[in-house]
């Protein structure tokens, strides 16, 4: 079940990695849990398609150097891994936008029904993040 449960996280990674929404929705739940990063929660693909495209637009990233982890009975599974990232469309309440790279450590937590991810609980240090891009 382990091995299913990294299976489904490395394919929603992949579809990520290169932009193949669909595929990437496919994966999700109907009634997914999204946790964004010292935010809300939003419930439902709805919600995460649209904080997604915001995502999208103000940023491109390519997630590397990936571990996953799951539990035995595949219920749920983690992931640890470094954004590579640019920051190109100046996003509400941050730093202004001017093409900046980063490079963030971050991971997630997730929960698994029926081959899908049910809740996926983002986390990054916003404050090196900010950093980063504040720097130029």
């Amino acid at each position: 079940m382990s091995q299913t449960a990294n299976a489904l996280i490395e394919s929603y990674y992949a579809a990520f990695n290169v932009g193949a929404m669909d595929t990437f929705f496919s994966l999700l739940t109907d009634d997914v849990i999204h946790d964004t990063n010292q935010g809300s929660r939003e419930i439902g693909k709805q919600p995460f398609k649209a904080f997604m495209e915001r995502m999208n637009r103000n940023y491109k990233e390519q997630l590397v150097e990936m571990v996953v982890m799951s539990n035995d009975e595949g219920t749920r599974a983690s992931a640890e891994f470094v954004v590579l990232g640019e920051y190109l469309v100046t996003d509400e309440g941050l730093p202004e936008a001017s093409g900046q790279k980063y490079r963030l450590p971050a991971g997630a937590f997730f929960d698994i029904r029926d081959g899908k991810v049910a809740r996926v609980t983002n986390y990054y240090n916003l404050e090196d993040w900010i950093k980063q891009v504040s720097q130029g």
